[in-house]
């Protein structure tokens, strides 16, 4: 069923953005070969220093195709990579998708059971991960466990000066190295895989519409499912992200990947979009602002995709060490609300944007963004992108749609839309209606001029009483009490439905009295959305972009 919806967000657009992309075509693979063949001799890749061109880099995933043959990856295969940001991470990205199998891309931090349930879920028989989790994998039981693991030291690709200092024989470089890497056996080494000759040009290459990545979700709500995210899906949301930054000038702009490239966000701008636009893009295997801030002095980026904590953290070490944010063109924010006090001193010191966005993993992920722009709307996720359609309906009968301007449920549709999740029919079937319309979850107003609000999760909605209580209502009335610097609010079962409850970090030297912050919510909410409890945490749980998982402060609440 073909519904025609009106775009009033189009008017909105920044100057040189388009309404809608050109279909794309080919495969992820025509975006790095695309730009080795205009930018050959550019940086493609820095790492603590050490770099890698275009050219190399084409060359690099050419011969770890080949390695990846050699272990029996056929088309259609999932291959499993369990790795922080690195080149062996970008490389090994590319040359599974060359073989026309599909990544799946994991946490190293996880925990072994958190692995186990999505190899459980994929059957990945090929590995390719960082040596430190190498032995987590080879415990798995012998129904779960991978035929091969491609063990990869991270620190190989480091350059030589940096190797060589960690393997003074002193404390404090013994402490790094063991971060790093460690030793393994009973693996292929990475080394040996792409040391191989090169695959053979006539080697089958992906389709468009072939799988090319199973994006697990964050499990914020629930158990993680695996987003199937095809080729085109991909290609269309790195085309969009290409059209929302016109000023950005392809070959010759740096991206920095401080979002972990396993995470359906660091993916598309930084293993996609980054490389789409023959840009420099410089890795670093977890957020060090320290790190980050001795990079920014010699080449700041010209594109910074990051969290609200990340940039607060970034100006502060900036402010502390005299580091200038000058040259930081465009930076984009999502995975939490954007904050005037985030972004005024942020935009004060770099003289660039700082923007909000919004997105899902099973939308590649990217679906909306402000515009980067002095029409940019505080308090709103943006506008949706190029070629991206949304309706606002009734969470109880999502085919009927919500008068303008009410709450309601968010669908989306457009190129980026995953096809649904892996071996899971019924809940795919579940998320769609009226055909290819994706059912969010998340509840929205649309403001006349098309800018997006975001109010809540149906899942996370705590009824007590009979009443929906919206946890982000009340966690921004905690927030506001002096000594409270984060709060998280979530349902606790009680009879006859949920009670809220509170979890809060308190300032440090502050002194929170939990009595005086339920008097201070009662005077600015209705009596039944007041947390009936408030228990004081050192820190709130959160996935490694900084999101506070609320669904792990609910299992600590309930155990207290």
């Amino acid at each position: 069923m073909t519904i025609e919806t009106p775009r009033p967000w189009l008017t909105s657009y920044a100057p040189g953005v388009p309404h809608d992309i050109e279909p794309v075509s080919g495969s992820l693979l025509d975006l790095v070969e695309g730009s080795a063949k205009s930018y050959p001799r550019a940086v493609a890749l820095e790492f603590f220093g050490a770099t890698t061109s275009y050219s190399e880099l084409v060359e690099q995933i050419s011969r770890a195709a080949e390695g990846l043959r050699g272990l029996g990856v056929r088309h259609g295969d999932t291959v499993a990579l369990v790795m922080p940001n690195s080149p062996q991470h970008v490389v090994a990205f590319y040359a599974v998708l060359r073989l026309g199998a599909i990544v799946v891309e994991h946490n190293p931090l996880y925990t072994p059971r958190e692995l186990r349930h999505q190899f459980e879920d994929h059957g990945a028989k090929v590995v390719v991960a960082w040596d430190k989790v190498v032995e987590t994998l080879q415990d798995f039981p012998s129904d779960v466990a991978p035929d091969a693991i491609v063990s990869v030291d991270v620190t190989r690709g480091m350059p030589l000066a940096t190797r060589a200092a960690l393997r003074l024989p002193i404390s404090k470089a013994r402490e790094s190295r063991a971060k790093l890497t460690t030793r393994v056996s009973g693996t292929v080494p990475w080394e040996k895989i792409v040391g191989s000759s090169r695959i053979k040009s006539r080697h089958p290459r992906p389709e468009t519409d072939d799988l090319a990545v199973i994006q697990y979700t964050s499990g914020t709500t629930g158990t993680p499912k695996g987003a199937q995210l095809t080729h085109r899906n991909l290609l269309a949301n790195a085309a969009q992200s290409r059209a929302w930054v016109p000023t950005i000038e392809r070959g010759r702009c740096t991206v920095y990947a401080v979002l972990p490239m396993f995470h359906a966000y660091g993916l598309t701008l930084c293993l996609t979009f980054a490389m789409s636009m023959g840009a420099r893009l410089v890795l670093f295997p977890a957020f060090d602002p320290a790190l980050v801030l001795k990079v920014m002095k010699k080449r700041p980026p010209t594109f910074l995709p990051a969290v609200p904590p990340i940039y607060t953290r970034l100006r502060k070490a900036a402010d502390d060490a005299g580091v200038s944010l000058q040259g930081v063109e465009v930076a984009i924010s999502g995975a939490m609300p954007l904050s005037a006090e985030v972004v005024e001193p942020w935009e004060a010191e770099s003289g660039g944007w700082l923007v909000e966005g919004y997105g899902l993993s099973e939308c590649s992920p990217v679906l909306m963004a402000n515009p980067v722009g002095p029409t940019r709307r505080a308090g709103t996720v943006g506008l949706p992108l190029s070629s991206t359609e949304v309706r606002v309906v009734d969470p109880e009968n999502p085919t009927v749609d919500v008068p303008a301007g009410e709450s309601g449920e968010l669908i989306v549709r457009g190129p980026q839309v995953f096809s649904g999740y892996y071996r899971k029919p019924q809940e795919s079937s579940e998320v769609f209606v009226d055909g290819d319309w994706f059912r969010t979850g998340d509840i929205v107003t649309i403001d006349p001029d098309g800018f997006v609000r975001i109010v809540d999760r149906i899942k996370e909605l705590i009824i007590t009483g009979g009443f929906n209580v919206s946890p982000s209502e009340v966690e921004e009335v905690l927030v506001r009490y002096d000594g409270v610097s984060e709060a998280a609010v979530v349902g606790l079962p009680s009879p006859g439905g949920e009670q809220v409850a509170a979890a809060i970090v308190v300032e440090p030297g502050a002194d929170v009295d939990v009595q005086a912050l339920r008097t201070f919510a009662r005077s600015h909410l209705t009596p039944y959305k007041v947390p009936r409890r408030i228990v004081v945490l050192d820190e709130l749980p959160k996935s490694l972009i900084g999101k506070t998982l609320r669904r792990k402060v609910r299992d600590q609440l309930a155990d207290r």
